[in-house]
């Protein structure tokens, strides 16, 4: 009986290892409709980047115009949902400079601008992918820095 018992105790040890590793496993999902779900956060991401150098006004335009997935409440994502993306333990090869998040996100460029101004909304902040630093920039001066525009949305 002592063995029987054992033996069950020990296979629900592997089952519920073995669950609790392919749950980690899968933390992101994409889908056909180019988006992506994070099922830690429960956030739903853009697959892929604007694909250009954009300001942090168009930025904001850009995100709460996109329509990826049929959804409408698309929006720049705070400093923190951004850094929630960043993994130092996973490499992007996809350039120059290697990028760290999922390979189910496409960057063209480092630095996704977020939702986030200060000094009056003069600056902006972007997170730098290649090193998980965030950068402030003035963006109100008519240059535009090669920052990039990441919808996110929420599924809650």
């Amino acid at each position: 009986m002592k063995k029987v018992v054992s033996l069950l105790i020990f296979m629900i040890f592997v089952v519920c290892s073995v669950s609790a590793f392919a749950a980690e496993k899968v933390r992101f999902v994409a889908s056909d409709n180019g988006t992506v779900l994070d099922t830690r956060t429960k956030l739903m991401w853009a697959a892929k980047d604007n694909g250009s150098d954009i300001n942090w006004a168009s930025a904001v335009s850009y995100c709460e115009e996109y329509r990826g997935g049929d959804f409408t409440n698309w929006r720049l994502p705070t400093i923190s949902e951004l850094e929630g993306l960043y993994d130092d333990d996973v490499t992007q090869e996809k350039g120059l400079i290697p990028f760290h998040l999922t390979d189910l996100i496409t960057l063209s460029a480092c630095c996704p601008w977020t939702s986030e101004t200060r000094e009056k909304g003069i600056q902006a902040a972007l997170l730098d992918f290649s090193d998980g630093y965030v950068m402030w920039q003035y963006w109100t001066y008519g240059k535009t820095y090669p920052g990039r525009a990441l919808p996110v949305r929420s599924t809650r």
